[in-house]
């Protein structure tokens, strides 16, 4: 025999409601093969379900087009805040600055390596006290680093914090849409299968390939399994 298959996709399961749907709206209560109060469920259901899988779907694609262009920003950042420490160590290292000057950015005094910064949190880290110790810097008197400026290095800083907190925001509202269409799930998967319920007892005493057929015209789904088909 043949089994029932239950949608395990969004698109199946709209599919489902809306075969229901449309025959409780073209038939009346008495001809119709589930019962008015499953109907009024597909009814008060099938819109919030239906738009809810659309946001999911819209902010997942927004979810993906962000995280392809964050490592750009991310590489940009990180690039021009090393340069930045290289140039300033490279000045020290020609004698135009004491060493003394690496502690205004949070940077031992005899440490001539570039900080470590292999995520988001160094890369805040470095990029507030690179741009806060440039500033202390210059307004003490000093000549400002160049060739990157503090300006140039925080116009990519500030690209890539925009980008970080946008990737985060997305990720949380994904999260909760995410747990908001599993629940709705969860409903629907309830009000199909009682549709179904309801229509296979409606057609029961029919023959069973009479039953399926019009089991099938209300959106009940059939599989036949490995070679029942050659069999029938």
């Amino acid at each position: 025999m043949p089994y029932r298959r239950i949608p395990n996709t969004d698109e199946a399961r709209l599919k489902a409601l809306k075969v229901a749907f449309a025959k409780g709206k073209e038939l009346p209560p008495f001809k119709l093969a589930f019962s008015q109060s499953t109907f009024n469920r597909i009814q008060g259901f099938l819109t919030t379900f239906e738009s809810a899988v659309r946001l999911y779907k819209n902010t997942y694609s927004t979810t993906i087009v962000k995280n392809k262009e964050y490592p750009a920003n991310f590489k940009k950042a990180k690039l021009y805040i090393s340069h930045f420490i290289q140039v300033m160590n490279m000045a020290i290292a020609r004698g135009e600055m004491t060493a003394t000057v690496r502690t205004l950015f949070g940077i031992d005094e005899n440490d001539s390596t570039v900080p470590v910064m292999h995520n988001e949190t160094d890369l805040i880290r470095w990029g507030e006290q690179i741009i806060s110790g440039e500033r202390d810097r210059i307004r003490k008197g000093m000549s400002p680093i160049t060739n990157p400026t503090i300006a140039v290095v925080k116009v990519r800083y500030e690209q890539f914090l925009e980008a970080y907190r946008a990737k985060e925001i997305s990720k949380k509202s994904g999260s909760r849409i995410q747990n908001d269409v599993a629940l709705l799930r969860t409903q629907a998967d309830d009000i199909i299968l009682n549709v179904w319920n309801e229509v296979e007892a409606y057609f029961g005493n029919l023959p069973d390939k009479e039953m399926r057929h019009n089991c099938a015209e209300y959106g009940v789904s059939y599989v036949f399994r490995k070679g029942e088909k050659n069999s029938k």
